[in-house]
């Protein structure tokens, strides 16, 4: 999983940093993809140094994927966006729902193989 928000952060980081240059953006909010992007980068490093603790960095990214997602629609649905706002949450959105089922089928799994481990 720590690869999996490797790659959920550079998603992200590109979405906000392309979307701040083609919208030629003033606002720091247009970054809040990159923001989040960056958060995600530093919990799979973490999960990467510390394997005894990555269920705890993989809980806290699909945390993280879970407000991403909430924060997204609520402004979307707040504000009704249009533009490259519209673009940015969706992508958001898109890319963070993406990691919430990658990681629920990963904790899943590994709840059922700590199970037949148990019997």
């Amino acid at each position: 999983m720590a690869n999996k928000a490797f790659i959920t952060g550079g998603l992200l980081v590109v979405l906000g940093l392309v979307i701040t240059v083609a919208s030629d953006s003033n606002s720091v909010t247009s970054l809040i993809p990159t923001f989040v992007g960056v958060i995600f980068e530093l919990l799979g490093f973490g999960a990467r140094k510390k394997p005894d603790l990555s269920h705890h960095f993989m809980h806290a990214a699909a945390a993280l994927s879970l407000i991403a997602i909430i924060g997204s629609i609520g402004s979307l649905v707040g504000r009704g966006s249009t533009g490259w706002a519209l673009f940015a949450q969706l992508g958001t959105i898109v890319i963070c729902g993406g990691f919430m089922i990658m990681a629920i089928q990963s904790f899943k799994a590994a709840r059922a193989a700590r199970l037949i481990g148990d019997i």
